[in-house]
């Protein structure tokens, strides 16, 4: 019988610093949540609480709105090839 995989709990780093509101101009900030092809995260893999992947999501969808953040990354920027 193969061994259980411990895996640690990830906290949610917006409750821990006490961020009530995520600005979406702040773009430092939102980098953490996105991809290297800038798409969103998911929550099991950032430990986001839903109510700041919620904000989180809200913030960068108006960040892409206003062109802060892309909507698409090319491979080309990225150094990925086929």
């Amino acid at each position: 019988m193969a061994e259980k995989v411990k895996y640690f709990k990830r906290h949610c780093k917006y409750t821990e610093a006490k961020i009530d509101f995520i600005d979406y101009k702040d773009v430092k900030l939102l980098k953490h949540s996105l991809s290297e092809r800038a798409k969103i995260m998911p929550r099991r893999l950032t430990g986001n609480s839903k109510k700041a992947q919620d904000r989180v999501n809200l913030a960068i969808k108006r960040a892409r709105h206003m062109a802060l953040v892309p909507y698409v990354v090319s491979r080309r920027q990225t150094g990925y090839s086929i």
